[in-house]
Parts: structure tokens; sequence; C-alpha cells
């Protein structure tokens, strides 16, 4: 029999999980309202690290992957024409773009081809320590682009890197099963093994008239892969309940009868409730169900990303499914990041489902469910394959079991006087009840690492409607329409479009703005910190977007913020500044020069010198508002006196 599942992703069972993230990843957009946005990337790992996940697993950046590397799958011809094809030169390479799928839903975009090599890289580095047993999990949120084909672009997917990725286990092991769970069908993975009983496909998705089309119930795969393609097609709205009445049978069933020695998971987030391609209803924890479930097996598992299209709801959830893997059980509230912003107005870890109906009947999934099994009992018992001669080196270059001292040797080198580097920082593994070997700010706030405020005042947290309305029976977490969320996420969309496409982001997470600084992520509500929580207000403050600024300005006003949230008696201060600009502007107005005091009004007459001294002084943004107040109101009083 195979080994039972246990009931809960933490404790006792705890994993060695490599996780791999390459900054450059969210510096790239595919092109100006484009859904597929890999800047979610980015956002999931600002999460895991504020979330302190990155003392209890290794993180590494995995070589990105080469043009010889990916023609293991693609062919020369495709794999040469993305490398060389830029939006400059795309013109020259029209016959080769319509050959290859190239164009609307998969453009060509700045820096595609490095795109890929990341995505790649880090699944077949990760398939390649799981075969080294160097780690039991590999993490790659950057991964998971399962429609590809050999010769083709398909649905936002450029380079398979989940194909390779199983190559690359193949290599050691004899049967590798691939789970799909994401909203549509995985395509391009079961196209590439439909013929073979050592990769068995197995895919939970929408069929009907959706994209890709493929994925029917009796899709079974052909000769030495019969029955081997297992595809399981739902309808909309399905719910965690109805999700898990089918998914854990399937694939206890599959582990019986197949015994893989490796399991590959693609965590697709269009499966969430809220997706704005989907059309499921899962919440975050019942889609993370589903990676409990396949951890509890003990199986070498490489963990890959995949859709996902409403970029704060995917963050989340691979977040939380990060803190599965490493056996830790996060707090629902968020920790303070670089994106803090973009979950607005609840800022909560949950994604919630809605209360959209459920189209899967329980005779429905009954029915597919019993049919699949029947198709699984077909199988050979555990397929075996003759295995005289173990390849001694990966697919991927560098990565032999030298690899790591070589690296290693290299970062002792070039850090001759530096104790803790950048290397150590991330395979450093925190033991439990053991203090971190470091703890300086710089060096965490270089890694994503933010300082925490004591308490955060959320507006509009529990409820982002009006007080006063009736309430509706509407979740916070559901997608709809014209609510606060859906504006900030076509804030956000219209931000990361304008942003992103043509500037990218620095290294500390922050957008950079047409004249190079850095501006605040989102506009949608300001985080406010306090010495105590005093509540939240009902209403939702109007969305704007922040004036044009000069960069000097902007850098103040940058400043200023930064000290806001570090220092809770900025507050203070500011609110007992407020009267006293209010007053000088009054007395200004009010009171009419004589003829002789009529002068030509300048910055350095009309505003009093600044008190350094005072221990209450007003923030940047304050004086220009004094200076701006008491200007416009001295031209109104000369303008009198005339």
């Amino acid at each position: 029999m195979a080994a039972e599942p246990v009931s809960n992703g933490s404790g006792a069972n705890k994993k060695k999980v490599a996780y791999f993230y390459d900054s450059d990843v969210g510096n790239y957009a595919y092109v100006s309202g484009h859904p597929m946005k890999p800047h979610r990337i980015r956002m999931t790992h600002s999460l895991v690290m504020n979330y302190g996940l990155y003392k209890k697993m290794e993180i590494y950046r995995a070589k990105p992957a080469s043009k010889y590397e990916m023609t293991q799958f693609h062919t020369d011809e495709y794999i040469d024409f993305l490398s060389k094809v830029t939006p400059d030169n795309m013109d020259q390479f029209s016959k080769e773009q319509s050959r290859y799928n190239v164009g609307d839903d998969c453009p060509v975009f700045d820096g595609l081809f490095e795109f890929c090599g990341i995505s790649a890289g880090g699944s077949m580095e990760g398939a390649a320590r799981l075969n080294r047993g160097k780690c039991d999990v590999a993490v790659n949120w950057a991964g998971g682009l399962h429609h590809a084909k050999k010769s083709e672009a398909s649905g936002f997917c450029y380079v398979n890197d989940i194909v390779l990725g199983i190559l690359e286990l193949l290599r050691f092991k004899q049967r590798v099963l691939y789970v799909d769970i994401d909203v549509h069908h995985g395509d391009g993975v079961e196209e590439a093994f439909y013929t073979t009983d050592r990769v068995m496909t197995v895919s939970f998705h929408k069929y009907g008239e959706y994209f890709p089309g493929t994925g029917e119930l009796r899709d079974i795969g052909v000769g030495s892969g019969k029955y081997y393609a297992v595809n399981f097609p739902l309808r909309d709205g399905i719910n965690d309940a109805s999700y898990q009445s089918i998914f854990e049978p399937v694939i206890k069933s599959v582990m019986e009868w197949y015994r893989p020695e490796a399991v590959v998971l693609q965590c697709g987030g269009d499966s969430l409730s809220g997706d704005r391609l989907g059309c499921f209803n899962l919440s975050m924890r019942g889609h993370a169900n589903c990676v409990n479930f396949i951890k509890s097996f003990d199986l070498p598992t490489l963990i890959l990303g995949g859709g996902g299209y409403t970029m704060r709801n995917v963050a989340r959830t691979w977040a939380y499914e990060t803190g599965i893997l490493v056996g830790d059980n996060l707090d629902s509230e968020l920790p303070y990041n670089d994106y803090y912003e973009y979950f607005a107005p609840d800022y909560e870890l949950d994604v919630r489902p809605s209360n959209m109906d459920n189209a899967n009947t329980k005779d429905y999934l009954d029915k597919i469910r019993n049919q699949v099994v029947e198709n699984l009992k077909r199988t050979a018992f555990a397929p075996s394959v003759q295995m005289t001669d173990v390849p001694r080196n990966p697919i991927l270059d560098g990565m032999d079991d030298d690899a790591d001292d070589v690296l290693d040797d290299l970062d002792e080198d070039e850090n001759k006087d530096k104790r803790f580097t950048q290397r150590r920082f991330d395979q450093y593994v925190e033991k439990p009840g053991e203090l971190s070997d470091s703890e300086d700010e710089e060096e965490n706030a270089a890694n994503g690492v933010r300082r925490q405020p004591g308490v955060i005042r959320r507006r509009n947290q529990a409820n982002y409607r009006n007080i006063d309305a009736a309430d509706s029976g509407l979740d916070s977490g559901m997608a709809t329409p014209l609510d606060a969320s859906s504006i900030a996420d076509n804030e956000i969309d219209a931000a990361l479009d304008a942003g992103l496409t043509d500037v990218p982001m620095t290294e500390s997470g922050a957008v950079t703005g047409a004249e190079g600084q850095d501006t605040p992520m989102a506009d949608s509500e300001r985080m406010v910190v306090e010495g105590e929580d005093k509540g939240t207000s009902a209403a939702v403050s109007q969305q704007t977007s922040p004036p044009t600024q000069d960069e000097d300005t902007a850098m103040e006003d940058a400043s200023a913020v930064a000290e806001e949230a570090e220092l809770p008696e900025a507050l203070d201060a500011q609110d007992e500044k407020k009267p006293e600009v209010t007053s000088a502007t009054e007395e200004t107005t009010n009171a009419p020069p004589s003829p002789s005091e009529v002068q030509p009004v300048s910055e350095a007459s009309s505003i009093p010198a600044a008190d350094t001294s005072a221990p209450d002084a007003a923030p940047v943004g304050e004086s220009e508002n004094a200076k701006s107040a008491s200007g416009v109101a001295t031209d109104e009083s000369t303008k009198k006196e005339e």
C-alpha cells in the first residue's frame, strides 16, 4: 500500500526545502494590459521573507537555463528564434512569429529569452537537487508554464519548464507523477508524455468552451502511455469541499497503483476565487490543501507556480503554501512588506470563496471520479524501466555534486572580510530555539525583510463597504465588479503597465517612475502606525493619484512617510502642528496690510523661519503646505489693496 497521508503540514513532518528565486523576474512585463504579470513572483517573495520563512529553508538563485538546456525538449529553431526576437526587430521575424504562435497571447517583450531562462533554470535545478537528495522539496514559483509546446508558444507560456524539470527527474527516477491544479488543462505537459508510462499526468481543470479546449475524460494516452494521462474535467464554481472530495481519492488511487518515485505539482493560482480569468471558487486554504496532501506522501516533490491573474490573491496563496511546506502556520494578519498597500483594504492573508453557484453536482463528480479510478486499475502496477546507465551529470550545467563546493569557495574568496555573506544568508536554516547569526537590519533590508511596526492600524479592515448600508451577505474576499478591491486591482494594473513596461523595478521592490525616483506602490490606502489601535473607519477613502513632483520633493516626501512608519510619535507631532499652520494662515488672510506694507511676495518673506529645535516640528510635507497657503493668502490680500 502507498504511504498514508498525515493530517496536517506542520509538526514533526519537517522537510528540507530548497526555494528558488531570482530578483530579476519582477523586472519583466509582457505588454501593457496583458493579464500575465511576473511581478506577482516578487510580491510572493516579499511575503515569504517578511513572514520569516527564509529562516526555515535554503534559498537559491538558479543559473538561467541556456539555449542548449532548453533544447532538451524544444526544437533548436524555436529556441533560436526566442533568443533573437525583440520588440525592435520583431518585424523581421513576421513569418516565424506566425509559425511559432508568438503574437497576441504570447507577445514579444523586452527580456523575453532571459525571462524564460529564469523560469526554466529554477525548475531544472530544483529537479537536479531532488535527484541527488540535497532537498526533499524544491519550490520555484516562477515555473509552472504548462502550455508551451515543443515548437510553439501557447497560453502565455514560451518555454515549458515543467517538461524540462521532469526530464531531469527521469534521469534518476523510474516513474514521475505530474499533478496540475491550474484552472486550465495542462496540455503542453500531457502532450509531451502522452505515449509513455514513465510519466503519469493528472489534471483537474475547467472543460468546455474554455482555453485550451483539451482535457476530456476520454483523453487517456496512446501506446505505452494508454491510461497514464488522467483528466478530470470540471464545471464552473467548484468549491473547497467538492474539490477535496475528488482530489484526495484520485491522488490516493494514483499513489497506490502507479507508485511514483517523485512528484511535480503545478499550483496555478487561477483556480482561486475571484481570479480575473478563472471560474473556480477555491479559497486559499482549499487550494493549499492540495499541496498539503501531496506533501504528506513523503516523496521528492517539485512545487511550481503557474497561472493566476489577481496578483494579491496569488501572492497570498503561494506564500501560505510555502509556509505549509516548511511546517509553519502563518498568521492571518499580513506583515509589513514592500507591497503592503497592494493587499488593501483588509490586509489579511486569507483568500475567501465567493457565493457563486457550484455547477458541479455530486452525481457528476462521483461519475467522473469512478471512471478515473476504473481507468487507473487498467494500468500496469508500478511500471518499471531497465536503467543500466544512470547519467552522472544533470542536464543543467554546473549542478554536479562538486558544484556547491566550488561556489562556496568562490563566495569565501570574494567576501574575505564579510562573515555572513549573501550565499550564507540564503542557505542558513534556523534551528528551533536558535538565534540567527545575523540580526543586522541593513542586511535584512537588503534581502527584502522589512522592520515591523509595533501596531498597524488598518483602515476599513473588517468591511470596506458603507457601514450604514444593508449587509448584502458578500464576503470581503469576493470579487465584486465595482467594489473597492476591484478598483484597487485596476489601478495596480494601470500602474504596472505604465511603470514596469518601460522601467524595471528597483532591487528594494519599489516601482521606478519615469523620472527615476521611487514611487509608492499603491495609492488605495495609507498605512497609519500608532502606539495603540484606536479602531477603524468605515468609509472608503477616495483613491487618487499623487500630484506630479520634482525629484527633490518626492525624495523628501518619501523620507517623511518612512519616518512616520517607523516612529509612532510622528503622527502625534503632525496632529499638534496642524492647528498652528491653520491659525497662521487665518491671521494672514484676515489682517489686511497697509499700503506701505504691500510688497511683492517671496518665499523668504512669507514664511517664518522654522524652529529646528522644536521637538514637534512639522514634517516636510506640512511645511510645503503652509508655504503654499500663506503665499496664496498674501496674493489675495495684495489684489484687494490694489
